[in-house]
């Protein structure tokens, strides 16, 4: 590119330098959505959780008869 003139040579490490910042910003782009895929799966998890800590709570409070574990 030495060879090329100062206008040319600048253009092409512009075109060369928007190119590999176009590769990691798709890269940023993939990383994030697989975050907020795993975000968003943790935040139903939680909310399912809570909703059964919020149920065994409520059971036992009431007096009602806890049920056998599973292996009964």
């Amino acid at each position: 590119m030495s060879n090329l003139p100062p206008d040319t040579d600048r253009l092409a490490r512009l075109e060369i330098r928007l190119t590999e910042q176009e590769a990691v910003i798709e890269d940023l782009n993939a990383a994030i959505t697989a975050q907020w895929k795993v975000i968003d799966r943790l935040t139903r998890q939680l909310g399912r959780l809570q909703e059964q800590v919020e149920d065994s709570a409520f059971r036992s409070a009431s007096g009602a008869p806890e049920p056998p574990p599973p292996h009964y």
